[in-house]
């Protein structure tokens, strides 16, 4: 069993929540806007990551983390990257992939939407973990965290954090 911790739109931002939701996964996987080169290496060095780059990434970043990332975990093939849409109103770049690598995760960020869903046609489970930054339009801060068990992906959590909390 491999416990994941999914996030995107960091935008720079890791905090003491979001590393407590963190600390007993195996892997992160970060699907872009990861907003500086400090937050991916202390991601790194927090858990292993997976990481690709989103619109706001600078070419440092873009040196360290591809566009696009095809890998396994157990016996579960992903498919990450930033912009990706989702079922029904998939980019074309993505629909090309889904199509040509038939994986059983798909993984986008770049909407701040938090949206799970299962893909029927494409026989996929749609994953965008919203935002977990501070930055952007979205009043609430969200991750995911899930375990692939063999072909099983099981055990989702939702972390959430209103972005600005009240007095």
């Amino acid at each position: 069993m491999t416990t994941i911790g999914l996030l995107s739109d960091t935008h720079s931002h890791l905090d003491s929540d979001m590393r407590a939701f963190l600390a007993p996964v195996h892997q992160i996987w970060h699907a872009g806007d990861i907003g500086s080169q400090e937050l991916l290496a202390d991601l790194r060095r927090f858990k292993p990551t997976v990481a690709v780059y989103g619109n706001i990434d600078d070419t440092a970043i873009r040196q360290q983390v591809p566009e696009v990332q095809i890998f396994t975990v157990e016996q579960v093939k992903i498919v990450m990257m930033h912009i990706g849409g989702y079922p029904g109103k998939y980019e074309p770049k993505a629909t090309k992939l889904l199509l040509t690598e038939k994986p059983q995760i798909f993984v986008s960020g770049h909407s701040h939407i938090l949206k799970v869903m299962y893909d029927k046609q494409m026989q996929c489970m749609h994953m965008n973990p919203g935002a977990a930054g501070l930055f952007g339009f979205n009043l609430v801060r969200t991750m995911l965290r899930f375990t692939i068990d063999g072909q099983n992906i099981k055990d989702l959590e939702l972390w959430e954090k209103p972005k600005r909390q009240t007095l």
